[in-house]
C-alpha cells in the first residue's frame, strides 16, 4: 500500500512542469497545480500581492506535493475511505476535485447502496462505501477505476477541446485513460480496439 506522500510525489512526477494550455480550463499549471488553486490558497510566492503565472512557474515540486496531501486528501477527508480505495480517489480528487467523491457516491447505487451525490466525504458516505467494500472486496476498486475512465470518456463526448486528453494524436489512449487504468486490474483495461470503438464518433 503506497503512502499518501508517495502518491503525491508520483502525481507531481507524472504531471511534469509548467504548462499553460488554452484548451485546459484549469489555466496555467505547474506540477499539476493550477493557477486557480494557487489563488484560492493565497499562494503569492513572490510576495507582489497577486497570484499570477510567475507564481505558478515558481512552484517547487515539494510545495505541489504538500498542496496535494493537505488540500486533496486531508481536507476532503479521504482517509475515511477503505484503504484500498484511497489511492484512486485521491488521484481523481487531484484531477477532478469533488467529482472524485461524486463518482464514488453514484457508484454505490450499483451495489444497492444509493447515496446523495454531493461530492462530500462524510460519515454516511464513509459507512456506505465500507459496506460496499465488505460486499464486494475484490471488485469495488476496479469498479471505481472503470467509473473514472467512463467519466473521462464522457467529457470527451461533451467537450471536443478536451478529447486530446483522452485520445492521443495517433488515436491511442490519452493521458486521462492511461491514468484511470493505472488503478484498474489489467484484465479490465480496454484493448486498443475497444478504445477505438469507444471514441469512434469523435471527429
Amino acid at each position: 500500500m503506497h503512502s499518501v506522500e508517495s502518491i503525491a510525489a508520483e502525481i507531481v512526477r507524472r504531471e511534469g512542469g509548467y504548462v499553460n494550455d488554452p484548451d485546459d480550463p484549469g489555466g496555467a499549471t505547474n506540477h499539476g497545480v493550477t493557477i486557480h488553486t494557487m489563488r484560492r490558497l493565497g499562494m503569492d510566492l513572490d510576495g507582489n500581492g497577486a497570484v499570477d503565472t510567475r507564481d505558478v512557474k515558481a512552484l517547487a515540486p515539494a510545495q505541489a506535493a504538500e498542496v496535494y496531501v493537505r488540500h486533496y486528501f486531508t481536507e476532503p477527508k479521504l482517509n475515511m475511505l477503505p484503504e484500498p480505495l484511497q489511492a484512486s480517489v485521491f488521484d481523481m480528487q487531484v484531477n477532478a476535485g469533488a467529482n472524485a467523491v461524486r463518482i464514488l457516491q453514484r457508484l454505490m447505487a450499483v451495489f444497492g447502496l444509493p447515496l446523495k451525490d454531493d461530492g462530500v466525504m462524510g460519515p454516511v458516505t464513509a459507512r456506505t462505501v465500507q459496506r460496499a467494500m465488505e460486499k464486494a472486496p475484490d471488485h469495488l476498486v476496479d469498479a471505481y477505476g472503470i467509473a473514472r475512465r467512463n467519466y473521462y470518456y464522457r467529457i470527451g463526448d461533451q467537450r471536443p477541446a478536451s478529447r486530446k486528453y483522452a485520445r492521443r494524436k495517433d488515436g491511442g489512449k490519452g493521458g486521462w485513460i492511461v491514468r484511470a487504468e493505472e488503478f484498474i486490474a489489467a484484465r479490465y483495461h480496454l484493448s486498443d480496439v475497444d478504445h477505438a470503438m469507444r471514441i469512434v464518433g469523435w471527429a
